[in-house]
């Protein structure tokens, strides 16, 4: 999987490790995937850490190989990796669009067919999952990022199509409360803890609400799911203008099950 080093990606590690899955992390910071892979080790699971930016095709083809090599297969594949920077589109340049696409899009799509044709296009098995956003309104102040998710989605359409019985699904989150809040600057702090009032379910999600979703598409019980995004958005982008009701009315109860789970700095006030 890509993007384990830290916050929804190290959840969901965490979580296939526990139900026995051998991980392969893939990161462009080696020692973020390192320290997860040794925390998967001291939980009783198996998890190796691989260094790839996962932008660059050779070293793509070159990681997945090394890691058919070591397993024998990929059954599994997890796009968590992405990225992006606040900015209005008028002053975001070619190279922070391209930078953003080539990390949320391109890298994805090579990550995927590298398993699907160095492993599981022979085997005629396997299972993909690509974590892409709520975009369904647009990405205001995010649009590099909205379109390359928004790429994403189609990808997963066409690849679910010419890669059957390999199964590709995606998962959309919405407001998550994990650690990449903390890389947004300090102006956006008060934006990011206002965020629940305009939830239907009245709170933030987990990163173990979104990992849930992305192991039930991976097991078994989602054998007949290929071609589907599973939002995890708390319902936000279904608050259109043609409801006239309140917002919420209160909180449900979130879910919580990831052990080494820590609210993010930004929301601790």
């Amino acid at each position: 999987m890509t993007g384990g080093g830290s916050g929804i990606g190290r959840c969901i590690a965490h979580e296939l490790a526990s139900l026995g899955t051998k991980v392969a992390l893939v990161g462009r910071k080696l020692e973020k995937v390192q320290a997860v892979a040794r925390e998967i080790g001291e939980a009783g699971g198996t998890a190796t850490f691989h260094s790839c930016d996962i932008r660059e095709e050779d070293r793509v083809r070159d990681i997945i190989a090394a890691i058919v090599a070591e397993f024998g297969h990929v059954d599994y594949l997890v796009n968590n990796a992405g990225g992006q920077f606040a900015a209005p589109l008028e002053s975001i340049s070619a190279k922070g669009w391209d930078t953003v696409v080539r990390n949320n899009l391109t890298g994805g799509f090579l990550m995927a067919r590298e398993c699907y044709t160095q492993s599981m296009k022979a085997a005629k098995a396997g299972a993909i999952v690509n974590i892409i956003a709520d975009m369904w309104a647009g990405m205001p102040n995010m649009g590099h990022s909205g379109a390359a998710r928004a790429g994403m989605l189609n990808f997963t359409e066409t690849a679910a199509l010419e890669w059957a019985p390999v199964r590709v699904n995606a998962v959309a989150p919405g407001w998550i409360a994990s650690s990449g809040m903390d890389h947004y600057p300090e102006a956006m702090a008060e934006h990011l803890r206002g965020l629940p009032k305009k939830v239907p379910l009245g709170r933030l999600g987990t990163e173990s609400e979104v990992s849930a979703a992305v192991v039930f598409l991976l097991s078994p019980g989602a054998a007949f799911i290929s071609g589907s995004c599973l939002r995890v958005d708390g319902a936000v982008p279904n608050a259109k203008r043609v409801w006239d009701g309140p917002i919420s009315r209160g909180k449900n109860e979130a879910f919580d099950g990831f052990h080494l789970a820590q609210v993010p700095k930004v929301l601790r006030d």
